[in-house]
C-alpha cells in the first residue's frame, strides 16, 4: 500500500517536473524569435466641449438666531441610606499540600551484559 502511494507521488512530480521544462523552452523560444512590428493606430480627435456656463450670483442667506435654552432647576437627590459594617468569619486554616519531588535523571549508563557467541561445529 505504502509502495503504491510513494508511485504514484512520484510519478505525478515527474509529471509536473516534465510539464514544466516543455513549457521553459516553448517561452524561450517565443524570447528569442524576432517579433513583427506593431501596427500604428491612428490618432483620435481631440473631443471639443462647449463653454461652462458662468454661475450666478445667489443672494446670502441670514439665519435667525437661535434660541436659548431654559434653565431648568437641578434636582436634589436624597442622602444615602447608611449601610451597616459586616463582619466576615474567617477562613479555616488549611495547608498547603506538598509539592512532589521532581525524579532525577541517571547520569551513568547501565552496564547490558554481552551474549555470547554462538557455539561453532
Amino acid at each position: 500500500m505504502a509502495s503504491s502511494n510513494f508511485r504514484l507521488i512520484l510519478s505525478l512530480i515527474m509529471v509536473i517536473s516534465l510539464s514544466s521544462i516543455h513549457g521553459s523552452s516553448a517561452a524561450r523560444n517565443l524570447l528569442q524569435t524576432s517579433q513583427p512590428p506593431l501596427p500604428t493606430i491612428p490618432p483620435l480627435p481631440k473631443a471639443t466641449l462647449p463653454p461652462m456656463p458662468a454661475v450666478p450670483n445667489l443672494p446670502t442667506a441670514t439665519l435667525p438666531p437661535l434660541p436659548s435654552n431654559p434653565t431648568l432647576p437641578k434636582p436634589t437627590l436624597p442622602p444615602m441610606p447608611a449601610v451597616p459594617k459586616v463582619a466576615l468569619p474567617p477562613l479555616p486554616a488549611t495547608p498547603l499540600p506538598t509539592m512532589p519531588s521532581i525524579p532525577t535523571i541517571p547520569t551513568t549508563v547501565p552496564s547490558f551484559p554481552f551474549l555470547s557467541p554462538p557455539p561453532s561445529n
